[in-house]
């Protein structure tokens, strides 16, 4: 990879991190578009918009992840099915309430950083910085969504006097 001046070999396992990745992406990106559709209840409308702002941020994620892969010289994994072969997530139903849909999301939030974390790791023995600072900044921007979506759940003295 002469341009990079990264060892091709090394990169390799970084894309095959960076394609698992890509397919979590892909299925947290449509479960976020079934919760904005299918989110009833007394938090609509702020998770409406939320889900929505989230599905927005995901799809230029994707699209990174998979220009990153390219700048690498490799091909992203692009086929829906592959996508659902790979994946650490699952896919969800869409009668969820809006509490239920949450703790989903959270539980996605782990499955993502726990994948990031693992890139980063592989990026490292490889001395791709690029991807390592990539990868960070969807670690940090994902922690901070999931505080908020945490704190969002939590119940409050106010509930518990209810």
């Amino acid at each position: 990879m002469s341009y990079l001046d990264l060892d091709k070999g090394k990169t390799g396992k970084t894309v095959d991190e960076l394609n698992i990745l890509l397919a979590d992406y892909h299925l947290y990106y449509q479960k976020l578009r079934n919760f904005h559709w299918n989110v009833i209840g007394k938090g609509f409308f702020y998770l409406h918009e939320k889900f929505e702002e989230m599905y927005d941020d995901a799809k230029l994620k994707i699209d990174e992840i998979a220009e990153r892969i390219l700048t690498l010289r490799h091909e992203p994994t692009s086929n829906l099915s592959d996508y659902l072969k790979m994946t650490n997530l699952e896919e969800s139903e869409s009668g969820l309430t809006d509490k239920e849909m949450v703790h989903t999301l959270l539980k996605d939030h782990k499955g993502l950083l726990q994948q990031m974390r693992k890139v980063v790791n592989i990026a490292d023995e490889g001395q791709d910085e690029g991807t390592i600072d990539l990868i960070g900044a969807y670690i940090r921007e994902l922690e901070k969504t999931s505080w908020m979506l945490d704190a969002w759940v939590m119940k409050t003295k106010e509930t518990h006097q209810k």
